[in-house]
């Protein structure tokens, strides 16, 4: 095992394209880290950077001590897993996971004693006489894992290995993924665009965005899964992670004797005190423009709780999405619009409508299947405004980070 550094890392391809810029990420030792982000954020290719696939054009690269700017892929002493699988059709299971010991002229006694030993690892020791062919898709990327495993490499490098899997399965596998690293505690640099593998898979996640001229650097944040979830660093990271997306929502912070508050279009609510202290100096942005934002999962119908007016959005459902076991409830407000060039590309690189800023902002609130919901019927949904997150709308960035 081994840890991985990269120091001011970027890629230019010889067209000037560049697709990586200014990368600094350490991987500790025995670390599952995931580099999660949208298509053509350069997370593939900073994963091919530390297998030697790619040329490093600028910064530094070191596995363990050793710096690998210059080490061929072959002695970096890493193990990719791929998308595809990539099996020898015409081999065995116990051929192709011993494939490349044997290219190694590896001994017979410690082929067979390493196949088998991933083989029980991975449950699929009954499998070994058979061609991919006759395994299921879920089975056979256990064995391009097996065949990594028997590596005993310094890291393994896996890129979107569960894509190409239905969804039920790819659940299965993101258990047995996460088990399997529990055991080897080898350092692990998984590549996904699934935050949801990201979340669920990371000791730590970082989030990586496209490249532009104005913003040339693709890490965002490196965080646990609950610190991006809870904190993220600026609107980029807010509506990449989490699902359905943060409501981000243009709004003025007020303050009277009775507190500080945020009013967007109609509406106004209180901002609870933890909110305060998870955004220090926020006082200092009273009377000015901001973007609020509140999650989903952050809203409850009123019919549950009761709560206070200034906790509270009224609004006509446009859409009621039953999922039995919650209701995703979507409304518009009409809110004028304050956005500003920065944060149109920070939501176009997430992925999300940049109308959701504009003149009818769009929400999505999360509430329970209990709560009878229908199509153009006026609900009042409660805010938890300790939850709320603030951030500069000409930068994007969180306020008090």
């Amino acid at each position: 095992m081994a840890s991985i550094t990269m120091k001011g890392l970027g890629k230019i391809y010889p067209d000037g394209t560049r697709a990586v810029g200014d990368v600094d990420l350490e991987i500790q030792n025995g670390e599952f880290l995931v580099l999660v982000g949208p298509s053509g954020c350069g997370k593939s290719t900073v994963l091919r950077m530390i297998a030697g696939l790619e040329e490093i054009s600028e910064g530094e690269m070191y596995i363990g001590e050793t710096l690998v700017n210059d080490v061929q892929p072959k002695d970096r002493d890493i193990a990719m897993v791929f998308q595809n699988y990539a099996l020898y059709p015409h081999m065995t299971v116990y051929d192709n996971m011993a494939f490349g010991l044997k290219l190694r002229k590896m001994d017979k006694e410690d082929i067979d004693r390493r196949v088998k030993e991933a083989a029980q690892v991975l449950e699929i020791t009954d499998f070994l006489d058979r061609k991919p062919k006759a395994l299921s898709g879920g089975q056979r990327q256990r064995v391009a894992m097996g065949r990594a495993i028997v590596r005993e490499p310094k890291a393994f490098l896996m890129d979107e290995p569960l894509s190409n899997l239905d969804a039920k399965l790819r659940v299965q596998m993101r258990t047995e993924l996460s088990e399997l690293h529990t055991r080897l505690e080898t350092t692990t640099v998984y590549v996904t665009h699934d935050q949801i593998e990201a979340m669920t898979l990371g000791h730590r996640v970082a989030v990586l965005k496209p490249v532009s001229a104005a913003r040339p650097d693709n890490l965002q944040q490196v965080a646990s899964p609950t610190e991006l979830y809870q904190n993220p660093t600026n609107l980029f990271v807010a509506g990449f992670i989490g699902s359905p997306a943060m409501n981000m929502v243009n709004a003025v912070l007020e303050k009277d004797a009775t507190g500080m508050y945020c009013k967007f279009g109609k509406e106004r609510l209180l901002v609870d005190d933890t909110a305060l202290a998870r955004h220090p100096g926020l006082a200092e942005w009273v009377g000015k423009d901001i973007v609020m934002g509140i999650r989903p999962g952050n809203f409850e119908a009123t019919s549950v709780t009761g709560p206070a007016p200034d906790r509270t959005i009224t609004a006509t459902v446009t859409v009621a999405e039953i999922l039995g076991s919650e209701t995703f409830v979507h409304f518009e407000l009409h809110i004028p619009p304050v956005v500003t060039p920065d944060i149109e590309e920070l939501l176009a690189d997430t992925g999300a409508d940049v109308s959701s800023l504009g003149d009818t902002t769009k929400f999505t609130a999360r509430v329970s299947s209990d709560v009878a919901v229908a199509l153009g019927e006026e609900v009042t949904v409660t805010v938890d405004t300790a939850k709320m997150h603030f951030f500069d709308p000409h930068t994007g960035n969180r306020i008090g980070s």
